[in-house]
């Protein structure tokens, strides 16, 4: 075995490696946790334990990472700044925000992420899933991620925002473009195009807000305007209402948070179930176990891999030493692999013992706020799946290709072949599944 000095050469951005990172993580948890990873410049923190270390401690880790990217050649940065002052100002929020200014945008968002408004979104949720998948009415074979991981959480999240659909193809883009520089290699042609199309989605977006202002609506966009605080709560310092920039950056990370993690997520989990037809059997006879295959998915496959973390002071993890100013880099995905948690961790088995201890949405004060929503997604889609298909499997035109990043991790593309009872019904006749 390589010595843990080999590790700190460790290129996450490494053909191979970006396909499949997972044994390089289980040897940095066996021998260097915090790894100085010199190609990122980056610390890499793999272990359970000590990820859940750096996520309660956001005084000493803070989220202001906006910041800290590659440092950009003057004419390169001037032409960066021309592009951003065509759109709003990028203001850190949610993702990217430190107490107390984090729990000032976190409990005006919130609001309109009660479990009633969740439970408000199913019917909708359950009809897009279902109208996707009776379009397969007359196919014996499709791709997964655009017949249906692409648009079933672009049309919720799109709902959810009142985009119309024509409107759909942009809406997609958009959060393509606000995801492009994201644990990849983009040249800086890609990096502007990029926030040329952020700016585009700031400009759309700002002139529907000031529309609800004008007439207010049943929907997300108004909540967000009217959503206040108690002046006299105590862990908030500022109760002002969100202004449009604040706004613009929250609808921003939710149209992120809201389709491309979720796409990653379906995906892998038709690809798991696809490598186990005794499980989709499984699941046939009884779909209550719906949730926990969700669950193990995320697990699994976790696809936002990891997030960024800036040191503020002089501090020790894992017996290793962090200057001020350090960047950090939290795994999830390694610590969601980690066998002093998860027994067996690299098998699927949604019946595993401590399922609920993954962190593949955080933990801490930055856990993920469209959890509830994404969970939801999955039970409801893997639901309807259930309803209308006997059984599937993997096309031999799978190469399983992964997108190249390092944070965002999820199949390219995902060819599936129908079973030869194709699909079992439609909207208004799909046939039961049995309830074991």
């Amino acid at each position: 075995m390589a010595s843990t000095t080999d590790l700190g050469g460790f290129d996450p951005f490494d053909a191979d490696t970006l396909q499949c990172p997972f044994p390089h993580y289980a040897r940095m948890r066996a021998e260097a946790p915090v790894l100085l990873a010199e190609r990122l410049g980056v610390y890499l923190v793999t272990r359970h334990d000590l990820v859940l270390d750096v996520l309660r401690d956001p005084a000493t880790y803070s989220s202001r990472f906006g910041s800290v990217g590659m440092p950009m050649p003057r004419a390169e940065r001037e032409q960066m700044a021309e592009v951003f002052a065509e759109g709003y100002p990028r203001v850190p929020t949610m993702l990217t925000a430190d107490q107390p200014e984090h729990t000032r945008y976190r409990r005006l968002v919130s609001k309109a992420f009660t479990p009633k408004a969740l439970a408000a979104l199913e019917p909708e949720i359950r009809r897009i899933a279902g109208e996707l998948i009776d379009g397969w009415v007359d196919r014996r074979q499709i791709e997964f991620v655009e017949a249906f991981a692409v648009p079933l959480p672009v049309r919720v999240i799109a709902r959810a925002l009142a985009v119309p659909d024509d409107r759909l193809d942009d809406f997609k883009r958009w959060s393509d473009d606000s995801v492009a520089g994201i644990g990849t290699v983009a040249s800086f042609e890609e990096r502007l195009a990029a926030e040329r199309g952020v700016n585009e989605f700031q400009h759309h977006f700002a002139d529907q807000i000031e529309r609800r202002r004008r007439d207010p609506r049943d929907d997300l966009l108004t909540t967000l305007i009217d959503a206040r605080l108690d002046d006299d709560d105590p862990d908030v310092v500022d109760t002002r209402p969100l202004d449009l920039p604040e706004m613009l950056s929250i609808l921003q990370q939710l149209l992120v948070a809201g389709n491309e993690t979720t796409t990653k997520m379906l995906t892998e989990m038709m690809r798991l179930l696809g490598e186990r037809p005794d499980e989709w059997q499984r699941l046939r006879a009884d779909p209550t176990r719906a949730e926990a295959v969700v669950e193990e998915t995320l697990r699994l496959s976790t696809p936002t891999q990891g997030m960024f973390r800036l040191v503020t002071r002089d501090t020790e993890l894992g017996g290793v030493s962090l200057p001020a100013g350090s960047r950090v880099v939290v795994a999830f995905c390694s610590a969601n692999r980690d066998d002093s948690v998860f027994e067996h961790p690299d098998l699927f088995d949604p019946d595993r013992e401590r399922l609920r201890e993954h962190l593949a949405f955080g933990k801490g004060i930055h856990f993920c706020l469209g959890a509830g929503l994404s969970r939801l997604e999955g039970r409801v889609a893997l639901e309807e799946l259930l309803a209308r298909i006997e059984s599937f499997g993997l096309a031999d035109s799978n190469t399983f290709e992964y997108h190249p990043s390092f944070l965002l991790r999820g199949l390219i593309r995902l060819d599936v072949e129908l079973g030869d009872g194709g699909l079992e019904g439609g909207a208004d006749g799909a046939a039961p599944v049995p309830s074991g």
